[in-house]
């Protein structure tokens, strides 16, 4: 039996994609989060061999039955005291949702101090990538549980269901989509060539922003999940969090395109995922609920 203290806990389940060559879903988060010095239990969603966005790739989705099987001998594990995360990204299919769900429940029955933090990787500018039911699935199962979320713009947008064509709208959007904590990537840039992620929580409003660069984008996300639960994890203030996943990604990404790699290439890039060097403009903005009436 697990003789771990749940205080102690420290391991984080990683529920995403898994591709061959590249750093995407669980190649990418895994890889952030033991270099950050997490234990991790990385759950595949699905299989392939690259991102889609480099041709035709092969998709091996486990069968509901099997992966719902799975999922519960996690539930039951007798060292499920020791986990004190659970991040999610990319699924399969819509039904991996429920068993999502329910593996949360477990963790935080078991540690009510374990944190969700539930990345809705849903779409990008160009629409969704992942069938509607699949999205509508990680709106309605798994958005409702999270303690953190991290949607870029367009996401939100669609989860919302509200155009996000400036950052108050960001923020309105973000305060209605359940989770306390919430870090939007791609918004509205403050500074011209820039790119920027908004933190929002019920009292803090934080904005960091970095030229844009372009390089690969595949990825991005899921690294950014992965840094932000582990600073989080780590106890740092709220703008220490948003500077330092900020940057990192943003100095990966940035050196992947100076040697002109297709990927993001963490295992070159290690040390920027916890002293990264890139400058970042941090900023506050005006809460939206400020000078509302309560």
């Amino acid at each position: 039996m697990n003789n771990s203290k749940v205080s102690d806990a420290n391991a984080v389940i990683v529920i995403s994609s898994h591709v061959v060559r590249g750093s995407v879903g669980n190649r990418a988060a895994v890889f952030a989060l033991e270099t950050l010095g997490h234990p991790v239990w990385a759950v595949p969603t699905v299989i392939l061999p690259w991102h889609p966005g480099h041709g035709p790739a092969t998709r091996i989705i486990p069968d509901q039955k099997q992966f719902d099987a799975l999922i519960a001998d996690l539930e039951r594990a007798p060292w499920l005291g020791e986990v004190g995360a659970v991040l999610s990204g990319y699924l399969g299919e819509a039904s991996q949702a429920a068993s999502v769900a329910r593996l949360v429940g477990a963790v935080k029955a078991t540690n009510p101090r374990a944190r969700y933090l539930c990345d809705p990787v849903i779409g990008d500018e160009k629409g969704l990538y992942v069938p509607e039911a699949t999205a509508i699935a990680i709106r309605d199962r798994l958005m409702p549980l999270a303690d953190m979320a991290t949607p870029n713009r367009f996401e939100l947008a669609w989860l919302t269901g509200v155009p996000l064509e400036d950052n108050k709208t960001i923020m309105e959007a973000a305060l209605e989509a359940g989770p306390a904590t919430m870090l939007v990537t791609s918004a509205v840039p403050m500074m011209t060539g820039s790119t920027g992620n908004i933190l929002l929580t019920p009292t803090l409003a934080m904005m960091a922003e970095h030229r844009h660069v372009d390089g690969p984008t595949n990825g991005l996300g899921d690294l950014t999940a992965a840094l932000f639960l582990a600073r989080t994890m780590a106890g740092l203030s709220h703008e220490k969090i948003l500077q330092g996943t900020t940057s990192a990604v943003f100095e990966i990404m940035a050196r992947a395109a100076k040697r002109g790699a297709d990927e993001l290439m963490l295992e070159a890039d290690a040390a920027s995922l916890s002293t990264p060097m890139a400058m970042v403009q941090i900023r506050r903005l005006m809460h939206p609920t400020r000078g509302l009436k309560t």
